[in-house]
């Protein structure tokens, strides 16, 4: 029988849990005094005063290389100001800003400005379609002046300030807060990669910049300066149209590729943001941070350039300018820009591309100042064009090897026939003039197709031209990818044009029988960049294959595994919306193919030919071509050239805009191959003197 619990038990222990119920009760009820009463005001201060927030953690942009690894393109760990919404009133905000303006002028600090008006005079910095919707995005009337619409945003900002220099510096940055946005919680980014001196000057005025945050982030960085600046790119700031567009992906201060590789592979080279978290009072002072989700660095991208080669493609073109335009050959010619391109012509890589004026590309990164932009859009050489591959130009003589393809394949002329040059060619009511004839007043004579390569003889590509007809030469000519695209990964290349019937028809133009007159030498309709010229000359020197153009060796991840070509090559083309339609391989006759390549030999290494002066003492045997094309009152000069002939390795192509003569090119040509194959080029000096007259032309 179990034990029986007592009444007098039970009671009892009734008795003590009511007790500790009540001792319970009482220090809930002091707690809650305490946390209500005495430390309340302190409580709800902390809440009121406290944010909690998270911040992008920007990724490490990948590093654009050359082919033997030289990094062209990195990051570096730079400090950044942000600027934060607070509870000051405007025209503390005012106050602020130009404060830290006036730091960062001090220190010779780049910070963001879009605002597009300058004084003294008052001035847009932009205009047409792009003025008219900004006056109209900002309620201005059409006929408003720069001065009317500067001194209405003086009013909006409610800026008390009368120094005018003083009132831009502040609207600049309230222009930026309007146009990009900021809270207490999202920030704007005002300055970027400023100096550890500016940064100790902030920290130690901290009170004084309310809102104001000093973090670090990822820089842009080119490590080679300006070299292969329009290969690069560069990056800036998202503009408003790029941001609609990208909101999943963006936020509306990202850093973004412009130009270039930075922009093509953007998707890659930008990586995957983390997240930050931070802790911060309402006067934008940070009590605590941690790294919530780890930024993942961006992949890198491998070019087919060399640093080296093109460092010297780039100086052998810029010395040639130079000189063409001092008159270092003969007469002074108003020569500022150019291009050059060095390619592999069994795989299509490019290994130098060149374009003269250059630019430097870290003046993007945070924005660049409307000074160094209204710099670059102004000079009327355009140094922010990729001469090599956005424009085209009249080729003249360098396309003549097209026509002596198309000619003797179409059987027009033959390997053997020679052809009288007298001087001056009838065509219907017109006649034409062989250049020679011009200055010399007679013919070159009887020559076959190698010859007339050689002298580049008019007459006798105008007699050729003339039997086969214009869609012969259309037909060839596209077998060396003319008047195409050549697909190279970079933006906003050029198709060229072909002189054709339908061209003509699409410009509006009547097609005369004549017309193939001109096109057979280069002129007319032709026009094409120097990519597509370096494109159809490798062409030839390897036999006729066609190759693709490419400057992407390889994309790495930062995994350590790498993109697949055909996934790039995908890319690419949705990028830059190509097709993948390969031009066919040129079947030719190796008679005729030997016969166009003696002739492009002999320019170079035979007394007469018109590169001849340029060559003659080069150790390296080179096929080449010269070029003089009218384009307006000017005249374009190229050279054409492959090495070493008997087994071609690369071929180069250089264009100088009103470079007078072709011959003139050929030097930078010579000085870039010196450097390819490693010889000293002191050992190959021009000797100009013993130049007649007869040799530097066409």
């Amino acid at each position: 029988m179990g034990r029986r619990i007592s009444k007098e038990n039970i009671n009892l222990r009734f008795n003590i849990l009511t007790l500790l119920i009540y001792i319970i009760g009482i220090i809930l009820i002091i707690q809650l005094f305490n946390l209500q009463i005495i430390k309340g005001e302190d409580y709800r201060n902390q809440s009121n005063t406290r944010l909690s927030r998270e911040s992008k953690l920007e990724a490490s942009r990948g590093k654009i290389l050359d082919k033997t690894g030289n990094i062209l393109a990195s990051t570096k760990m730079g400090f950044s100001i942000e600027l934060y919404k607070t509870k000051i009133d405007t025209q503390t905000l005012n106050n602020t800003i130009l404060d830290l303006v006036k730091v960062l002028e001090k220190n010779n600090q780049k910070y963001v400005d879009s605002f597009p008006i300058t004084i003294n005079p008052f001035q847009f910095t932009i205009e047409g379609d792009s003025l008219a919707k900004w006056k109209q995005k900002n309620k201005m009337k059409d006929d408003a002046t720069a001065e009317d619409c500067f001194y209405k945003f003086k009013i909006k900002y409610k800026i008390q300030n009368e120094n005018i220099e003083e009132v831009r510096k502040i609207i600049a940055i309230r222009y930026e807060i309007a146009e990009k946005g900021y809270s207490s919680t999202k920030s704007l980014n005002i300055a970027t990669d400023i100096n550890r001196q500016t940064v100790a000057e902030l920290s130690e005025r901290s009170d004084d910049f309310p809102g104001i945050n000093i973090v670090t982030e990822p820089i842009r960085t080119y490590t080679s300066g300006n070299l292969a600046s329009h290969i690069l790119g560069y990056v800036g700031k998202i503009s408003q149209d790029e941001y609609n567009a990208n909101k999943d992906k963006y936020d509306n201060d990202d850093t973004i590729g412009k130009a270039g590789i930075e922009s093509v592979f953007e998707d890659y080279l930008k990586g995957e943001d983390g997240v930050k978290q931070i802790d911060m009072a309402v006067d934008g002072t940070v009590t605590s941070e941690y790294i919530a989700e780890e930024a993942k660095a961006g992949s890198d991208v491998v070019l087919t350039i060399d640093a080296n080669l093109q460092k010297v493609t780039e100086q052998a073109l810029a010395n040639n300018i130079q000189k063409i335009a001092s008159g270092g050959f003969s007469q002074a010619y108003d020569a500022k820009a150019g291009s050059a391109v060095v390619m592999n012509v069994k795989t299509g890589e490019i290994l130098a591309m060149a374009s003269c004026p250059d630019y430097t590309p870290e003046l993007f990164v945070g924005g660049i100042s409307s000074e160094n932009w209204n710099a670059y859009i102004s000079n009327s050489a355009k140094p922010l064009r990729n001469k090599a591959i956005q424009d085209s130009y009249s080729p003249g003589s360098i396309f003549k090897m097209v026509s002596a393809i198309a000619g003797l394949e179409s059987g027009a002329i033959s390997t053997s026939e020679k052809i009288n040059d007298t001087g001056v060619y009838s065509y219907g009511n017109n006649v034409w003039k062989c250049w020679y004839y011009t200055d010399y007043h007679r013919g070159h004579g009887y020559l076959n197709v190698s010859g007339a390569i050689k002298h580049s003889c008019n007459f006798f590509f105008y007699e050729t031209g003339r039997r086969m007809g214009i869609d012969n030469l259309v037909k060839y000519a596209k077998y060396f990818g003319l008047g195409s695209k050549t697909g190279v990964e970079l933006p906003s290349e050029t198709s060229g044009t072909l002189a054709s019937k339908e061209t003509s028809e699409a410009l509006n133009k009547a097609w005369n029988g004549g017309d193939v007159l001109n096109a057979v030498i280069g002129q007319g309709d032709n026009s094409f960049s120097p990519l597509q010229m370096v494109k159809y000359i490798s062409i030839l020197a390897n036999g006729g294959k066609n190759i693709d153009a490419t400057i992407i060796k390889s994309i790495q991840n930062s995994d350590g595994t790498e993109i697949s070509k055909d996934e790039i090559n995908k890319y690419v083309n949705n990028k830059l919306g190509l097709n993948d339609n390969k031009t066919e391989d040129l079947n030719i006759s190796q008679d005729n193919l030997n016969a166009v390549l003696e002739g492009m030999r002999s320019v170079t290494s035979e007394t007469g030919g018109t590169a001849y002066n340029i060559f003659k003492d080069f150790n390296i045997e080179v096929g080449g071509k010269t070029g003089s094309a009218e384009a307006g009152k000017n005249v374009n000069a190229w050279f054409a050239g492959f090495a070493p002939f008997d087994d071609p390795e690369i071929a180069i192509v250089v264009m100088v805009e009103n470079g007078g003569h072709g011959n003139y090119t050929a030097e930078a040509v010579r000085d870039i191959m010196a450097e390819y194959f490693g010889m000293n080029s002191e050992n190959v000096q021009e000797d100009m003197t013993a130049l007649p007259d007869t040799q530097i032309l066409n």
